[in-house]
């Protein structure tokens, strides 16, 4: 149920009373807020297809890959995360059958993760939804989403992203 009121607002004002760094604390509740709704609405629509918006994610820069397959460790790397989440993330698409772990073949140590036909056939179809659904931000105007982008570059720069 909506609250009456918006409760970042709230909060907001109440940490002033107490603290500085009032416009840091309400952009981040804000921003992590949003994650969430974006989050769980994308889980949702994946939901179907037997995904999570993570798994989606490791698909889709396996379908960008030239040869459909990617070393975990520069899975981990692109995807910005521990190499044990793309571990796990790897091993769920392989009991699901949308990839196929091989052992590399120049380096036995290194573990590749391959896209499968049927990997591939969910990455289109669930793509298709996420589109259709403007990847649970269809409230917002093209121009706003642009600025949103920009507005997080230096912050995604300054953690080193790129």
């Amino acid at each position: 149920m909506a609250l009456p009121f918006d409760p970042i607002d709230e909060a907001a004002r109440q940490w002033g009373q107490r603290w500085d760094g009032v416009p840091q604390m309400h952009a981040v509740t804000t921003l992590m807020r949003t994650h969430q709704i974006v989050l769980r609405h994308l889980d949702e629509l994946l939901k179907p297809h037997g995904l999570t918006f993570a798994r989606y994610e490791a698909l889709v820069l396996l379908t960008f890959s030239s040869q459909g397959s990617l070393p975990l460790g520069k899975m981990g790397e692109r995807l910005q995360v521990h190499p044990t989440s793309v571990t796990s993330i790897v091993q769920r698409l392989d009991a699901a059958g949308l990839v196929v772990r091989r052992k590399h073949p120049q380096d036995g140590r290194t573990v590749l993760a391959e896209i499968t036909p049927a990997g591939r056939a969910v990455v289109e179809a669930a793509t298709k939804d996420l589109v259709g659904a403007d990847f649970g931000l269809g409230s917002l105007e093209p121009s706003k989403l642009r600025e949103i982008s920009e507005l997080m570059r230096p912050i995604r720069k300054a953690a080193g992203d790129f």
